[in-house]
């Protein structure tokens, strides 16, 4: 039976993957600053690379060898570019940047001893469309989904493919605290009214993405961004 590493796994659109593989008939374990879920959790911050190699190491001796990442930890930031700290524009990068870097680094030793690897990276549609305010963030996804393709190109030869999913208006509580701070340019309601099929998206929606990619059906996939947007982003 493979092994999946989901970090950001406890919860949001995480914690939907770890269980979607989980129901797939994986071994999943979960990287999280805070772990919560059915799956075997770990505490671990993705920026700190001591820490994520203890925690796969632990996964290791529960499960075995690592062949399925998703990269799915991050966070937000919301502040004027004028106004952004350094530390500020650090520490997102440090997370949703790095944290792909380490984790993949991490990992990869399985995957080509294996001959056989899934990596998914969760971006974001900001990538595509910008974002005012978060200017932080989006050029640490925009930045994920080309590491995505060049790992793509690179890793192909071994057995591993690597995709990236950028979420669109998905309904996690990141999303509701930005909006309960009114940092969204509106309700969930107005979004809602402006995406195509008429709906805010959930993180079962990313999940059932990630399964296709990680599956042997979707093989011959890689180095594709593949948008979950409900078709803000075409």
């Amino acid at each position: 039976m493979k092994t999946a590493v989901v970090t950001g796994g406890g919860s949001g659109i995480g914690r939907a993957i770890a269980e979607r593989l989980g129901a797939d008939g994986y071994n999943v374990a979960t990287l999280d600053l805070k772990p919560d879920g059915d799956a075997f959790s770990q505490t671990a911050d993705v920026s700190d690379r001591a820490q994520i190699d203890a925690a796969l190491e632990a996964v290791r001796e529960h499960f075995g060898p690592v062949t399925i990442l998703v990269n799915a930890a991050g966070v937000d930031g919301f502040k004027r570019f004028i106004d952004l700290k350094f530390e500020a524009w650090q520490r997102v990068l440090d997370i949703n940047l790095n944290g792909v870097f380490h984790c993949v680094q991490a990992v990869l030793p399985d995957m080509l001893e294996a001959g056989w690897g899934r990596i998914v990276n969760i971006s974001s549609s900001s990538a595509h469309s910008g974002q005012p305010f978060m200017a932080h963030y989006v050029a640490a996804k925009s930045a994920v989904n080309g590491l995505t393709k060049s790992l793509a190109l690179e890793l192909g030869p071994s057995g591993i493919t690597v995709n990236a999913v950028p979420p669109g208006f998905i309904d996690t509580p990141m999303l509701r605290r930005a909006e309960s701070r009114e940092l969204l340019g509106g309700t969930v309601e107005d979004h809602i009214e402006r995406t195509p099929v008429r709906r805010i998206g959930t993180p079962q929606d990313i999940a059932a993405a990630c399964s296709f990619l990680i599956s042997e059906e979707a093989g011959y996939i890689t180095g594709q961004i593949l948008g979950v947007n409900g078709g803000r982003n075409t």
